[in-house]
């Protein structure tokens, strides 16, 4: 089948058209990258893409729209969650004259693992895999993303989650005064206010009194800055023992899969960072976590494969 495939997120947004079989990746043949902040609303940014794609369209029979927010009950709005805006599937339909799924941006993660090829994965863990266990995918971009997965091709279950707006809890005093800043300011702390692009920028800010923007932190710290080194660790730790609460959560013995574009920008620090060793810190049950395959996932487009994916499954 050939679909219209998206990846719509607080920062960016990726479209393209796909050829997709089930149980096998998709084969884009038009690909696009717009800025979201560039558009109004989700219409307008379709409109756009349409206009630009033309020809290309020819034979889509539907489209999948992975979005970055809580998808309703009956799967037809979504309220963006780092975005000022909403969708629903008739309006939606109306844009660009074709069905269309909502599925939320995790869950497009997730089917995305399913077709990822090995090469698009650098493993902090190797573990001991089970080949049906539970797979989890966690990623700290604009947002804080989790969905876990059981199966694979028609037989694939794919959990949502809002798991990164639960509360954070710190684990040492540069933590608490993290926590204890954040608190004061939004009243309560989720993991997402911690773990994500602006939770970067809010520890910097907390440990230097420095403003600066996740890539100015992040080219900083690739450059050895201390400060910024100092930032990057200890969002690492508070993301290590976020992942190891949601590893324990949910037991992904088939493996716990990073993805997330601050994930994939301080991955040369991520691999010297203090995150595994605190994921694997569960006291008694320290030896459970060390049995989980840990990865990251390279792939920047994992959620816009996910989408085509998820455009096959009934």
């Amino acid at each position: 089948m050939k679909v219209l495939a998206g990846d719509l997120g607080g920062t960016k947004a990726l479209l393209g058209i796909a050829t997709i079989e089930p149980g096998q990746p998709p084969v884009f043949t038009h690909t696009c990258r717009l800025a979201s902040a560039d558009f109004s609303d989700c219409g307008a940014l379709l409109a756009r893409f349409c206009a630009e794609a033309g020809d290309a369209l020819q034979g889509v029979t539907q489209a999948c729209l992975a979005v970055a927010g809580p998808i309703s009950a009956d799967g037809h709005q979504v309220c963006f969650t780092n975005l000022p805006w909403q969708a629903d599937v008739d309006s939606l339909v109306a844009c660009i004259g074709m069905p269309v799924k909502l599925v939320n941006d995790f869950v497009a993660v997730a089917a995305g693992v399913t077709v990822c090829a090995a090469d698009q994965l650098v493993t902090l863990q190797t573990g001991a895999p089970l080949a049906n266990g539970v797979r989890l995918v966690i990623g700290a971009g604009t947002g804080l993303g989790v969905a876990a997965l059981m199966g694979n091709g028609t037989t694939l279950c794919i959990l949502p989650s809002e798991g990164g707006h639960v509360g954070f809890s710190p684990l040492d005093a540069t933590q608490v005064r993290i926590h204890a800043e954040l608190l004061a300011i939004h009243g309560r702390v989720t993991a997402e206010r911690v773990i994500s692009g602006p939770g970067l920028c809010a520890i910097h800010q907390v440990l230097t009194g420095q403003n600066l923007d996740p890539a100015e932190i992040a080219q900083h710290a690739l450059a050895g800055d201390r400060d910024a080194l100092a930032t990057t660790d200890a969002f690492f730790s508070a993301y290590g023992a976020f992942a190891g609460d949601m590893a324990m959560a949910f037991l992904p013995r088939g493996g716990l899969y990073l993805a997330g574009g601050v994930t994939q920008r301080l991955l040369p620090l991520l691999e010297r960072s203090p995150f595994l060793t605190v994921f694997n810190a569960k006291a008694e049950h320290a030896a459970l976590t060390a049995q989980m395959p840990v990865h990251v996932l390279r792939d920047e487009a994992i959620g816009l494969t996910g989408a085509a994916v998820f455009a096959c499954l009934s």
